[in-house]
């Protein structure tokens, strides 16, 4: 893919509050791992996301702001999508149409 920077996050199926909390101990983990500082979640296989996942995604998000890291959403199916319009999260977190549009956001950072 990139480079080591990035730690790719591919949830699966249904994110409720029935999981949520093995969804959150997994992402939370992901982001206070030292040696990445750019992350990921590509959500093309999730079919459905409840409140409680979108919190866990939302806390993910400042978590890795707090610690001067970068995380991003992609590839979010529409039946999923109208959650983070809904509640207008789509205006708030990094999210791109699918993986292409993410790495293209890239470009100018790692030439640097």
């Amino acid at each position: 893919m990139l480079d080591s920077r990035l730690a790719l996050f591919e949830p699966a199926g249904y994110i409720t509050a029935a999981n949520s909390l093995d969804f959150q101990e997994q992402l939370t983990e992901l982001v206070n791992k030292g040696e990445h500082s750019i992350f990921l979640v590509d959500m093309s296989a999730v079919e459905f996301l409840d409140s409680a996942g979108l919190m866990v995604l939302v806390t993910a998000f400042r978590l890795a702001g707090n610690l001067g890291k970068s995380f991003n959403i992609c590839s979010i199916p529409p039946s999923v999508k109208i959650i983070f319009e809904l509640t207008q999260l789509d205006r708030v977190l990094s999210i791109y149409r699918d993986r292409e549009e993410f790495e293209a956001s890239l470009q100018p950072s790692l030439a640097a």
